[in-house]
């Protein structure tokens, strides 16, 4: 189900009246109606695969119990890598066995070897990604001792699964929303309010900018030979914008809706193209996602720790799995990879954790060199996101060969001004308001936290209604979140 839908706009109205008004006066009765509301929500797209999660849960809530009566290491031990294994080999299943597959008979064809062994049609389940490092995460922590395990499987199943975070995140820790589940809620109407006004904010960004912005990248991504170097600029630059609008879109409605039913879930963007550098840009990108490799991988296997080879090693290592992460395809490796070398040099420097403020601190324009660092920073990441959403390497490495050729050539921008005037000048306009109000609201939760609550009614409801007005008449046609396909 899509939050972007028609079956959602009628879903989430029933679940919140029966939420409030029907169960609101017994904790486990609410949250049970969650994890129905939660598989309801996931069995819309394929009821089959509910089976994974439940029996996800099953696992991992019955380890995390014999967890809490096992004091031996090495039983503890077992225990932990059977979450492990089973999590992850679910996933490495349905996501990456034709990949592995296919490139193991690749990798014997090219020593002369021939191996017959056939693809298997599978089906990717929606989300899989995201709530297996959720209870992976829960697992993990109990082994570690910095988690009481729970006892009340309806709170935990209703942790895994929560719908407004299940398919695309925020992953959320079970040290934060687990314990939500354990208090009784009351109805908090300024939370309510608060709540539908970030969710405005992300079908804004989701429907206007990001599947606007997908209609232009697919065309110029899909004919790429067809155009000039600096319309495939555009191109990277609309996808750049598509799935930021999207991803942080998505997670705005998710932590919007939550707040609807008195959950407080984590910030997943923080604004991550007024990031000044790499390593600014990677702690406000996919914040979930980022800080869970960094907790349960990075600093694992040693951090920034040790000499400069273990630096540079544990620096690939995650973000290539982080590439990896995204899909079972050498571009998202490829993406991986070269993020690993734009961070590199800035850790090697000891400068990883030099921009910790808001860029523009109590200013309304940046310094230039302010503005220069978050240009040089925005054109590294365009480049990247090539790679990220071209079909494949070879497709990548075309698309950077054509955008560079004839780049400097005049009679080409003639090219790309011609595609601007194609795609009109209302959404141009849209997209030059939509940049600067969040900017705007660069230090806040999400960008129209405060600019819609301080001021009058008028004012705020002015707000309100154009931005659905816009969305209604310039809104792109509707396409599928980026992120359900990992």
């Amino acid at each position: 189900m899509l939050f972007n839908s028609f079956d959602f706009a009628i879903f989430l109205p029933i679940v919140f009246i029966l939420y409030w008004f029907v169960t609101n006066r017994n904790l486990k009765l609410q949250n049970f109606l969650i994890v129905i509301a939660s598989y309801t929500f996931y069995g819309w797209w394929d009821w089959r695969f509910l089976s994974l999660i439940i029996f996800s849960t099953i696992v991992d809530y019955s380890i995390g119990i014999i967890l809490s009566k096992e004091d031996r290491v090495l039983k503890r031990k077992i225990l932990l890598w059977t979450s492990i294994v089973v999590n992850l080999g679910f996933l490495g299943f349905f996501k990456y066995y034709n990949f592995f597959l296919d490139n193991f008979i690749s990798a014997f064809s090219f020593f002369g070897m021939e191996i017959n062994a056939n693809s298997l049609n599978i089906i990717l389940p929606v989300g899989i990604s995201f709530y297996t490092f959720q209870t992976l995460s829960y697992t993990i922590d109990v082994y570690k001792r910095k988690l009481e395990p729970t006892k009340d499987f309806i709170a935990f199943s209703a942790f895994v699964s929560f719908f407004p975070q299940l398919v695309a995140g925020p992953i959320e820790r079970a040290t934060n929303l687990l314990p939500q589940f354990y208090k009784k809620r009351q109805f908090d109407y300024s939370k309510a309010v608060d709540g539908m006004r970030q969710i405005l904010w992300g079908l804004f960004k989701k429907i206007m900018i990001a599947d606007n912005c997908a209609q232009y990248a697919n065309e110029i991504f899909n004919n790429s030979p067809d155009y000039s170097g600096s319309t495939l600029i555009l191109g990277a630059m609309f996808f750049t914008f598509q799935i930021y609008g999207d991803f942080s879109g998505y997670s705005d409605i998710a932590i919007g809706t939550s707040r609807l039913f008195g959950f407080n879930l984590i910030q997943n963007f923080a604004f991550p193209y007024f990031s000044r550098d790499i390593a600014e840009f990677w702690r406000r990108w996919h914040i979930s996602l980022s800080t869970w490799f960094r907790d349960y991988l990075y600093i694992p296997i040693g951090g920034s720790h040790g000499g400069t080879w273990i630096k540079i090693r544990n620096t690939f290592i995650i973000f290539i799995v982080s590439g990896f992460w995204h899909g079972a395809n050498w571009t998202f490796i490829a993406w991986g990879a070269l993020n690993a070398i734009y961070f590199l040099p800035i850790l090697l420097t000891k400068n990883n954790r030099r921009n910790l403020d808001t860029v523009a601190q109590g200013k309304f324009f940046p310094s230039l060199k302010e503005f220069s660092s978050i240009a040089i920073t925005f054109g590294l990441t365009l480049f990247a996101w090539v790679f990220f959403r071209a079909e494949n390497i070879a497709h990548a490495f075309s698309y950077i060969s054509s955008l560079f050729s004839g780049l400097f050539e005049f009679r080409n921008y003639t090219h790309s001004i011609k595609y601007l005037y194609k795609v009109g000048y209302p959404f141009i306009i849209i997209s030059i308001v939509f940049i600067l109000i969040e900017w705007l609201g660069r230090n806040d939760q999400f960008a129209i936290e405060k600019l819609g609550s301080k001021q009058k009614a008028i004012v705020r409801y002015s707000l309100y209604y154009s931005i659905i007005i816009v969305i209604f008449w310039f809104g792109g046609k509707e396409q599928q979140f980026i992120y359900f396909q990992f």
